[in-house]
């Protein structure tokens, strides 16, 4: 069991140094929001997708190690959490307590991480609402209101303001 408990720890260590390579291009990626850097804001999510691939085998690492733990133990997987298993080691303080260190730091990036994702996500649907609001000026530029002119029929005989210039005309 003690070989169990040291693999699971070494695992969730990795992990935690995957999130804190994470955490550490979210904090990069904000002033790049902020500047509008479309080039390196691509680099840094491809960097994050490299991160996230890694996690994602130590991930199933992990359920590997918390299943065989649970096998020895004889217990539900589905409710062994760490919480369960750090006070199940009572017997064990040596690893209870190396189990709890890993599961603070672990719960510590991924607390930051949220917080700069958050702070990430606002500064990114402002960007979105900027450009919206650009294409509409853009768009309403050309949508200039008719000239108020009438033909002997009293029909509307106005043209659009602006609509004859600088439009690019397919058929040509």
């Amino acid at each position: 069991m003690a070989s169990l408990v040291e693999n699971l720890i070494s695992v969730l260590e990795q992990e935690n140094t995957e999130y804190e390579a994470l955490l550490e291009l979210s904090r990069k990626k904000t002033p790049v929001i902020v500047q509008g850097d479309i080039v390196r804001l691509q680099e840094i999510t491809d960097e994050e997708q490299n991160i996230i691939d890694r996690i994602y085998n130590l991930e199933m690492k992990r359920e590997g190690h918390v299943r065989d733990i649970a096998d020895v133990i004889n217990r539900d997987v589905g409710e062994l959490k760490l919480e369960n298993l750090i006070r199940i080691l009572e017997k064990s303080p040596g690893e209870q307590k190396a189990l709890s260190e890993v599961h603070d730091k672990l719960r510590s990036t991924l607390t930051q991480m949220q917080d700069i994702n958050a702070q990430n996500r606002e500064l990114l649907t402002g960007a979105l609402e900027m450009v919206e609001f650009d294409l509409n000026l853009l768009q309403s530029v050309h949508r200039a209101p008719e000239t108020a002119n009438y033909n002997r029929g009293a029909y509307n005989a106005g043209s659009m303001m602006g609509s004859d210039r600088g439009r690019f005309d397919a058929k040509q």
